[in-house]
């Protein structure tokens, strides 16, 4: 059955609109006038009457954790707290209200030691025996590069001061020598192995949760790294119950595989970027080079401003790299890379060299982040045409540590999504969910005011590089489905794409910047179903 939208103001391009859309199986016949429209549509075609409302595409995420957005809300949820008494405060309420059975290994995410308004340190494995010494006990900072696990949690890996340290991560010790608690980069596997694999069951019901969440905020397409070596089989079997029944969102995987061997067994199998459905697609090869600038793992090319001890932390080598995306690139697969520090994009841009040529990127290859730059490190992505996933609403916090750990200098050229426009760097907004929340509409606001949630600072944090509403929603719709190969069926509103909608409680286009943060999402659309509307409009 084919479906109206009249009496609105549909975004069409930038500065074009359109009052009425028309839909059917799943796709757009007819964008127009409401006279148009209905003069295309069949008599008796169900109608939304949008009351003057503004329709934009749905949004695409290009870079998220899905799996683990749902896993956030149900498990310790300790985004945006702004003291260690209030974290410790939240995991014992959890506690006290779950009930856990014994023995359960509890986990959450969310603590950024940098709100703490109280400690302004990171939790180690005392404070979290404050919380319990019941159960094992771990909690991931919102970057999710690092890691906190109590006493308890440590003596059941069987980590001592005599474990050795992995290689390209570490974890912390006291002035004995014993682990403080504190796990860094992948050396996070060596408590977090004490969690038990879910079920298939149990992962469809954290990605039916996470699912709900993203569409509350307009997201139709999701481009999500959950699946990893180990239990990547039941990961995928999930999505496919899912996405092959009742879908309400469009799944591209980013796969993170950073050894060649398991990397090369995924490929044997038949997963290779594009692979799938519209609904459910394989795609680039997910790898990680360095951490967060949170974290001060952030691979950086010079010591940190407020710690010239260190330079951040190395996952893969420059020829681990560079063996990695050619053996992806030779299959015929995209790459997507995380890199924050100056360092770490200069090294996958060297690795890209290594595939691309004469300006060509046939395979969209990609780097995911983007943080930490000079203006001659974005200019290297226009030798090849190398794709940007950036997070805007990463502003909301780095704005408040960039210029203590990079330095000024640095942190004027970094963030440069306004240079990467005018280049033509193909760049797409993302919010890395968990590590900050999927609302679609903190991050349009940060990328075109470039100040945090409560509105500072005043006139903008290097508004130089500030983008204008357009741009951000282009970034958010079109230039994500470039990212994944479907442009020509994504991210636009015109006949012959998907019927993927959004419908905002005002117009983001005319009113004040400073208001779009609080604009809602009324209505979601996919494949011109709805799948959420808002229940107080």
């Amino acid at each position: 059955m084919g479906r109206l939208i009249t009496n609105a103001k549909v975004y069409v391009e930038r500065e074009k609109f359109a009052q009425a859309v028309y839909m059917e199986d799943g796709v757009i016949k007819a964008v127009g006038t409401n006279e148009e429209v209905l003069a295309v549509a069949p008599a008796g075609t169900p109608q939304y009457d949008a009351g003057g409302r503004t329709v934009v595409p749905g949004f695409n995420d290009s870079h998220m954790h899905l799996y683990f957005v749902g896993e956030n809300l149900e498990s310790i949820d300790l985004h945006g707290v702004t003291s260690m008494a209030e974290a410790k405060q939240i995991a014992r309420d959890f506690i006290a209200r779950t009930k856990p059975a014994p023995g359960t290994v509890l986990h959450g995410t969310g603590w950024n030691q940098d709100y703490f308004t109280d400690e302004p340190r990171m939790m180690d494995r005392h404070d979290l025996d404050e919380i319990t010494t019941e159960y094992p006990l771990i909690l991931e900072r919102a970057c999710g590069h690092a890691l906190t696990a109590n006493s308890l949690a440590i003596q059941l890996a069987g980590v001592t001061k005599d474990t050795p340290q992995p290689e390209g991560a570490q974890f912390d010790v006291d002035e004995n020598g014993e682990p403080n608690g504190i796990f860094r980069e992948t050396a996070a596997n060596l408590v977090m192995c004490l969690r038990r694999d879910p079920t298939v069951e149990e992962i469809e019901h954290t990605l039916h949760t996470a699912m709900e969440h993203a569409a509350e905020w307009g997201i139709t397409s999701v481009q999500t790294m959950d699946v990893r070596p180990g239990a990547y089989r039941d990961m995928l079997q999930a999505y496919h119950n899912i996405q092959s029944t009742h879908p309400t969102l469009r799944v591209y995987h980013q796969c993170n595989f950073m050894a060649p061997d398991e990397y090369r067994e995924f490929l044997e199998q038949g997963y290779i970027t594009g692979s799938g459905d519209a609904f459910n697609k394989i795609g680039p090869l997910k790898l990680f080079v360095d951490g967060s600038l949170g974290a001060r793992t952030a691979l950086m090319r010079a010591p940190y401003a407020d710690d010239p001890s260190t330079t951040g932390i190395q996952t893969l080598t420059q020829q681990q790299t560079d063996e990695l995306v050619q053996i992806a690139d030779a299959a015929g697969c995209q790459v997507a890379v995380h890199a924050i520090g100056d360092a770490a994009i200069e090294q996958v841009l060297n690795s890209y060299d290594t595939v691309c040529g004469d300006g060509e990127n046939p395979h969209r290859h990609g780097i995911v982040h983007c943080q930490i730059t000079d203006r001659a490190l974005v200019e290297r992505f226009t030798q090849n045409d190398i794709l940007a996933y950036i997070q805007p609403i990463f502003l909301h916090y780095d704005m408040t540590v960039l210029e203590s750990r990079a330095g000024k200098e640095l942190a004027a050229t970094s963030y440069a999504f306004a240079t990467m426009n005018r280049l033509g760097i193909h760049n797409s907004f993302g919010t890395d969910s968990p590590v900050e929340d999927l609302n679609t509409m903190h991050n349009i606001y940060c990328a075109v005011t470039r100040k945090n949630l409560a509105g500072t600072p005043s006139g903008g944090f290097y508004p130089d590089e500030c983008v204008d509403v357009y741009d951000a929603v282009d970034a958010y719709t079109a230039a994500s489905a470039y990212a994944s190969f479907e442009e020509d069926v994504k991210g636009r509103i015109r006949p012959g794409y998907y019927a993927d909608l959004a419908v905002l409680s005002e117009d983001i286009f005319t009113i004040d910047p400073e208001r779009i943060k609080d604009v809602k999402v009324d209505a979601t659309i996919l494949a011109g179903e709805f799948v959420y509307q808002r229940k107080d409009v």
